[in-house]
């Protein structure tokens, strides 16, 4: 969804969680074919690294040469430390049911820590116009999308977010 496509939605609870969910089963698809075929670990892997490079493709052409975003600003989420577990967990146990419950919990948990070091330059607080807002948040600004739905940066601004919980209205 569009919450991989820009940092400045990265931080949000849809990003997070969303984005390992409905992820996880491309490379479990493949996982289970390499496995079962060819008794081969590292089908999730496989699988993640020629997603990584069609959506590095897809937001260099599309997005950086049609339209001229930065790349920064739409690079798509790692993925490759959970799909290193993933498949870890299958060799080790050889079970599906482990790898389903224990190994896609694992490729869940990591998926936020690993995409921390490419996420945190972008989440530093700046003052801009005498606002506190993170420089995704100023990317956001600055280089407008059609579509994008501007109630919600309307209703996040100022201190109408609360602490840990959803937007107060």
């Amino acid at each position: 969804g569009d919450w991989d496509f820009w940092s400045d939605w990265k931080d949000r609870r849809l990003w997070v969680t969303v984005t390992p969910i409905v992820l996880v089963t491309f490379p479990a698809a493949v996982q289970y074919f390499l496995w079962e075929r060819f008794r081969l670990p590292w089908g999730a892997t496989v699988c993640v690294l020629a997603l990584l490079f069609g959506e590095w493709v897809n937001r260099y052409f599309n997005f950086w040469g049609w339209t001229y975003f930065p790349v920064n600003f739409v690079f798509p989420a790692i993925l490759t430390p959970g799909a290193i577990l993933l498949d870890t967990f299958l060799m080790l146990s050889g079970s599906y049911l482990f790898t389903a419950i224990i190994g896609s919990m694992a490729w869940g948990l990591i998926f936020y820590p690993g995409n921390w070091p490419i996420i945190a330059p972008i989440h530093v607080p700046v003052e801009y116009n005498g606002m506190l807002m993170s420089v995704a948040d100023i990317q956001g600004y600055n280089y407008v999308r059609t579509g994008t739905p501007e109630y919600i940066r309307m209703v996040e601004k100022g201190t109408l977010r609360t602490f840990g919980k959803d937007v107060a209205p």
